[in-house]
Order: C-alpha cells, then sequence, then structure tokens
C-alpha cells in the first residue's frame, strides 16, 4: 500500500507504509518512528498506526496488571492539524478496548504556564517519559560547543584523554549490557534485558540513509578494559542519549565525560544541532543548582555529570489524557497512586 497524504479515512499501518508517511516529516521525533514501535511491539506493547490528511500518530497499547488497557502516543502527533487525527485515533483505542488515551507531545511547555491540552483531554498527574531534559546545542565549530561547557566539563574531556581513555563504536550490546547491570546496581534503576539492547540496536544501527533514525553504540575504554557505553540516537536535526552505563573501576579517568562527548561529534556529522540529553529532575533550575550536590536520588545522579554539558534546561507539554472509561479511569489512577505512595 502507498500512503497518501490526503486520506479521508484511518489508515492502520504497517512499519513499512508508515515510515513512508512518516519521512514526509524527517523531523518528527525518535520516538514516532517504525523502529521503535516494532521495539516496543516485540516488548509487551501492541502498536496501531493511523494517518488523517497529512497528520499521524504511532499509538501503543498496552495491558496493565488490573486488567485494563491504555493507549499511548510517545512525542507525537506527526504533523499538525491534530483535529483531523483525534476521530481516527478515538476508533483504534476504542477497538482496542482502551480505559484512556495518554498523549506526550513533542512540544515543549509555555515558561508562563498557559499550556492547555487539546479539546477532549485533561491534564495528566502521570508522565511515562522524563518530563525534563537538557538540550545541547551543536551549531557552530567544536571550539563553539566547547565553549558553551562548564569549565570543569572541559577539563574532564581533555582530563580523561591525557590519561588514555579512548573511545570507539562498538557492534557488542553485550559488553554495553554488563556494564549496565552494574549501574543500575550502584545506582538503583531497573535495566532492561539484553536481548531489548540487542534489538533496539539492530533496528536502529541497519538504517544508513539520513531520512531514517539511525544509533550508534559507542564504547569507552582503558588498555582495553571497558569503562563506559551508551547508545545514541539521531532522527532528522534531533539526537538523543537514551541508554548509558559505567563501570565502578577507573572513575577517576573520566570516562563518561568523553564518551559524551564523541556521542555529540557522532550527532554533529549526521547534520544534527541538538543533542538532548533525556531526563533530569523534575525540578527549575534554581533547585536543580542548590539541591544537586547532596542528592543522588532518581535522576539527580545523573544531573550532576549532565549539567555541565551546556544544555538548556526544558520541560515537555503535558501529559495528556483523553478518557473513554470514567469509571475504569478514575480506578487505575487510584492504582497508579497507590503504587506512588509504595513504591515511589
Amino acid at each position: 500500500m502507498t500512503v497518501d497524504s490526503r486520506p479521508t479515512r484511518p489508515s492502520h499501518l504497517k512499519s513499512i507504509d508508515w515510515e513512508a508517511f512518516r519521512v514526509q516529516h524527517p523531523n518528527a521525533h525518535l520516538l514516532q518512528t517504525a523502529a521503535w514501535g516494532e521495539l516496543k511491539s516485540a516488548f509487551g506493547w501492541s502498536v496501531e498506526r493511523s494517518v488523517a490528511g497529512e497528520t499521524g500518530a504511532q499509538i501503543l497499547l498496552r495491558r496493565i496488571p488490573i486488567g485494563m488497557t491504555f493507549a499511548y502516543i510517545a512525542k507525537g502527533p506527526v504533523g499538525e492539524k491534530w483535529d483531523d487525527l483525534w476521530p481516527e485515533v478515538d476508533t483504534v483505542c476504542r477497538r482496542k478496548h482502551a480505559i484512556f488515551l495518554k498523549v506526550e507531545p513533542d512540544q515543549w511547555a509555555d515558561p508562563a504556564g498557559m499550556d492547555h491540552p487539546p479539546r477532549g483531554f485533561r491534564p495528566s498527574p502521570h508522565s511515562i517519559q522524563p518530563p525534563r531534559t537538557l538540550l545541547v546545542d551543536l551549531r557552530g565549530d567544536v571550539e563553539a560547543i566547547l565553549g558553551r561547557m562548564k569549565q570543569k566539563t572541559r577539563y574532564n574531556i581533555k582530563l580523561a584523554q591525557k590519561k588514555g581513555v579512548t573511545v570507539r563504536p562498538t557492534a557488542d550490546p553485550e559488553v554495553f549490557y554488563r556494564l549496565m547491570l552494574v549501574t543500575g546496581g550502584r545506582d538503583q534503576f531497573g535495566v532492561h534485558s539484553l536481548v531489548y539492547y540487542q534489538r533496539a540496536y539492530e533496528l536502529f544501527h541497519r538504517f544508513p540513509c539520513d531520512t531514517h533514525p539511525s544509533c550508534e553504540l559507542l564504547l569507552a575504554e582503558f588498555e582495553g578494559e571497558p569503562l563506559a557505553a551508551l547508545m545514541v540516537f539521531s532522527q532528522g536535526v534531533r539526537a538523543w542519549y537514551l541508554y548509558g552505563a559505567s563501570s565502578n573501576e577507573h572513575r577517576d579517568r573520566m570516562p563518561t565525560y568523553l564518551l559524551q562527548w564523541e556521542a555529540m561529534r557522532w550527532a554533529r556529522d549526521r547534520g544534527c544541532t541538538e543533542y538532548d540529553l533525556w531526563g533530569v529532575p523534575d525540578a527549575d533550575e534554581n533547585t536543580l543548582e542548590t539541591e544537586f550536590a547532596h542528592r543522588s536520588d532518581g535522576l539527580w545522579g545523573v544531573y550532576r555529570n549532565k549539567r555541565g554539558f551546556g544544555g538548556k534546561l526544558c520541560r515537555a507539554a503535558g501529559p495528556w489524557d483523553r478518557v473513554y472509561s470514567p469509571l475504569a479511569y478514575r480506578f487505575y489512577s487510584w492504582w497508579v497512586s497507590r503504587r506512588t505512595l509504595l513504591y515511589g
């Protein structure tokens, strides 16, 4: 099937057809690519895709433990005429018996707090992706990018080089996974399975064309010993640091700083002008700078490292919920709040 940019009915698209539509929007978010949908569909989600006119959305659906289903549009929809799309999305959600649809749009929040959800949505207290991030500007030459960083970060990059740390691409997700296990144990966060990271690498690394998403797995070493690794993704003019890990050895050699710098250089070489460090604590800049020195819980531990790369603090718009079953939605909201109280 060839995707028409002017259909009048929903198009429930296979991956190849969705990509034919999505490449008409080359700067669409990574999480709206077919490769991301394929990745999530291999690990507990189902995927539906709809197009109405020049707007479309990749919708993820998942069963939750209380016997319900919810739908999720991550960093979408793609395109601008969202009102044309919602009836088609509603059809998908109702057909799949979703109690609600969560949308986390690919938009930044209004600094003045004037954001409003689309008609038929309500603000949601629960987000899936980290609401705040740091965006590093990759425009200009190498010296200009380094010049926007904090002096200590530039020093640590040079120190890593001086102390013999090297960074190279690797095609071995198993090395990355072993480092992730160390990091997860040290910093107390969940780690995906080895198969998950292998699949992510295979899906995104295989694309050689600039119109498709891509990724690289970078490994920092000292005398052949793996010290840190990260998986960097690019799509259009943007790049994202989604997964990273480090060992407990030779941390004084500052391998993670050189690793991030090389990931930024990789992204810049692909034509990216923005590098998303993907996730810092959901607090304003004054609070972040006041508290990071004595906090290490949650995303506070990574903020200490990320803050020095000269990124701009941004907060995403949303999340917004569109409710199809009010009673079930109230029960779900209660269940989520209980989980937050018990395990948060």
